[in-house]
């Protein structure tokens, strides 16, 4: 009988998340609605020093903006809880095991202050060597292995110790990864791991084992960086005899920044001026506000779409998806190995693609927000029919980056200009077309039904009738419509505003070119 499914996402509330964290998020996600299990999240707060207020919640709202839904975790609970490490910890779920292989020889008490271990790097240091708390000198430190029993017992009383793996010699170690496959390390690179600090709090390396285990968790994705430690955490399970329960591990690929030489960090961010958080943050300790991709203006699952595709591709060409698409068709087998270049061009390509395959309609109400707002218009105003704002939206959305724009980028379907395109005002006005246009009123007046083709043919009947070129004064009219020389589509525009808007807006440029 095969086991349910269950991916976990487990970050620590240190700050922000980083959109690294919320593609660790993500891929869990798919893969986990893909095989029909489920998706956890829970809070790995080990380390109390480096807790942040406010982070937690962060997390939450961020995996909730990004459509990314929690099946049980800290925001809604479950059979599993609690989902904070601190408070698994006053619980006693970590000790009893960190005893459990002290007890079976696989860990052993450890008593080195802190002093006491930067004096030994630093002697390394000067005989330019590398210190590692290990099998070749564990012998030759304060553990309970090298100290008589007597002395062992009396440190234990002081609660001033912490807890090591015993990790054996030369002994080779593997690691089947859902995208790295059979990866073999040699036990030698294995340090002791710390297990137990000395305040009682687990390390990442037993807590995160400890609860998998408990929350009977089939797979967990991480990013490389953590490769390095997969061994330890290999022989964990092995010595506390859950090596069958294991999960699969899936290593992800780094995110590298836009020139692909490092890390994408913050500072990438601030330099090159593009989000790594998807939410705005401010640091409740300095004030600083770092920008999110939400406050930006963009779309969620457009953000979500890119975010896939950094280190994975669906083994075909195309790149818009999705939700359904991405858990539908997500593989590890396509995870790249190779780092992914974060490429903030392209990012603001697919939110561009998502706001041009939106519904009008929907994309009229967000227009109806902000014409409104503009304007200071009421509900009633003709302005803010749903027709008008349906058609205005149709035509504006070809033009934007964000659904925000809409507004801003066609005020002229809304109000009429006051100013007019100096540049082409000088290039194509000559006094001598002011009868055509006065005569182009009168033919528009006369047309039954003033709908975009038939307002098009009757321009260019008009302009035909005067000997003149439509292209001669196509630019000047649409100046004399909005007040700029580029803009939405000219008969588009004409058929939204009606017979009456654009006689009177002709009447209005021609009044202002006599001046």
């Amino acid at each position: 009988m095969n086991k349910r499914v269950r991916l976990r996402f487990a970050p620590s509330p240190t700050g922000p998340l980083h959109i690294g964290g919320v593609r660790t998020a993500l891929y869990s996600y798919l893969y986990a609605k893909q095989k029909g299990g489920d998706f956890l999240l829970r809070i790995e707060d080990t380390d109390q020093t480096r807790f942040v207020p406010g982070a937690e919640e962060y997390i939450i709202e961020s995996l909730n903006w990004c459509g990314i839904k929690i099946d049980e975790g800290v925001s809604v609970g479950g059979k599993h809880a609690p989902y904070r490490q601190s408070e698994r910890k006053e619980l006693g779920m970590y000790k009893k095991y960190a005893e459990q292989l002290i007890a079976s020889g696989h860990a052993y008490y450890a008593f080195d202050s802190a002093e006491e271990l930067d004096a030994v790097r630093k002697e390394a240091e000067i005989n330019k060597q590398s210190f590692s708390y290990n099998a070749q000198n564990r012998g030759h430190l304060r553990n309970s292995l090298s100290l008589p029993a007597n002395e062992v017992e009396t440190l234990l009383t002081t609660n001033n110790y912490v807890i090591r793996l015993k990790v054996e010699a030369n002994e080779e170690i593997h690691l089947k990864d859902l995208i790295r496959g059979d990866v073999k390390f040699n036990s030698n690179i294995v340090d002791d791991k710390v297990l137990l600090k000395s305040d009682g709090m687990p390390t990442y390396h037993l807590a995160h084992i400890v609860d998998d285990y408990l929350m009977e968790i089939t797979h967990a994705v991480r990013g490389e960086e953590w490769l390095p430690s997969a061994p330890a955490h290999v022989l964990i399970y092995q010595y506390l005899g859950w090596t069958d329960l294991m999960p699969q591990y899936a290593h992800l690929p780094l995110l590298l920044k836009p020139d692909g030489n490092g890390k994408l960090s913050k500072r990438d961010g601030d330099r090159l001026g593009f989000p790594v958080f998807p939410l705005e943050w401010k640091d409740p300790s300095s004030g600083e506000i770092s920008s999110g991709y939400r406050e930006r203006g963009y779309e969620p699952n457009a953000f979500v779409n890119m975010l896939a595709l950094l280190g994975w591709n669906p083994g075909t060409e195309q790149e818009i998806l999705s939700m359904n698409d991405l858990i539908e068709k997500f593989s590890f087998e396509h995870v790249h190995k190779a780092g992914a270049k974060f490429n903030p061009e392209k990012t603001l390509w697919f939110n561009t693609q998502y706001v041009h395959h939106m519904a009008n309609e929907v994309l009229a109400e967000k227009l109806k927000t902000q014409v409104a707002r503009a304007l200071n218009l009421n509900e009633n105003d003709a302005l803010l029919q749903d027709n008008y704002l349906t058609t205005a939206a149709s035509l504006i959305k070809p033009r934007v980056h964000f659904a925000h724009e809409l507004f801003q980028t066609a005020p002229y379907l809304f109000e009429a200009p006051t100013m007019y395109d100096a540049a082409v005002v000088e290039k194509r006005w000559k006094q001598e077309l002011q009868p055509f246009f006065e005569q182009l009123i009168n033919d528009f007046k006369s047309i039954q039904e003033f709908t975009l083709a038939n307002a098009e043919a009757q321009f260019k009947q008009s302009a035909a009738n005067a000997n003149l070129k439509p292209g001669d004064v196509l630019q000047l009219f649409r100046v004399i419509l909005s007040g700029h020389g580029s803009g939405v589509d000219l008969f588009g525009m004409i058929a939204l505003l009606g017979q009456e808007e654009v006689s009177t807006r002709i009447n209005n440029a021609l009044a202002h070119f006599k001046k």
